[in-house]
């Protein structure tokens, strides 16, 4: 094989591989593209904003994020619109996991989630309220049995709260992950793309190497006479 023929094989093989790396990158970048504007437009369509930074409690301003998107422009009584993947993670875990475990703890249930305040609402669990209720409604104990009712009706709304804010908690958190896998893609893209390039040089590079070197003629005959020695 002439040494002009494996050097043109060779550029138009790499030549050939750059193409699929772009049409790779390209597709990969719209993909980033479709993540980054659909994260943006559903999420800014649930108008959600900020807490002003001035009035976040002394919890809430411990965490750096909720301070960052507390203020707009400087101004601190203005917080920002939830519109991005990296906000609607500092939303859940921050600002709606702070509101919830203060809820549940509030009431005397610390550490509570929707799942486990089954227990006291459900019948036939060792804590529940609603046996409770009963059995004083049965031993015609009218005080305790509104003493207990009152518990169920708070434990009730606590676990309708809890329902509420993890529900609200997951769909950003999935928001979240979904840009995540936007941003990765947009790092692929831009790799595959600079490989496009780095590829396309090089190929370019074997062409005129193929046409301008004074060996492009010689005979690639090494190989042949290694294997031939062996």
């Amino acid at each position: 094989m002439k040494r002009r023929t494996l050097d043109i094989t060779f550029a138009i093989g790499g030549a050939l591989f750059s193409v699929l790396l772009l049409v790779l990158g390209l597709v990969l970048k719209d993909q980033a593209d479709f993540s980054k504007t659909y994260v943006t437009d559903q999420l800014g369509a649930q108008k959600i904003s900020f807490t002003p930074a001035k009035f976040l409690s002394d919890t809430e301003a411990s965490y750096d994020c909720l301070v960052k998107y507390g203020t707009t422009d400087g101004d601190n009584t203005k917080g920002q619109l939830l519109d991005s993947g990296k906000k609607a993670e500092c939303y859940a875990n921050f600002y709606i996991a702070t509101h919830t475990r203060e809820a549940a703890t509030g009431l005397g249930y610390d550490g509570a989630t929707y799942a486990t305040m089954g227990a006291y609402v459900r019948a036939g669990t060792q804590v529940s309220l609603v046996d409770q209720v009963k059995a004083a409604t049965d031993a015609g104990d009218t005080a305790k049995a509104t003493e207990l009712q009152g518990k169920l009706d708070q434990a009730n709304g606590l676990r309708g709260t809890l329902l509420t804010g993890e529900t609200l908690r997951g769909l950003l958190l999935t928001s979240y992950g979904f840009s995540i896998f936007g941003d990765r893609a947009d790092t692929a893209a831009l790799v595959c793309l600079l490989a496009f390039g780095l590829l396309l040089l090089l190929a370019v590079a074997g062409i005129i190497h193929a046409f301008t070197s004074k060996k492009a003629d010689d005979v690639v005959i090494a190989v042949e006479h290694h294997v031939a020695a062996g």
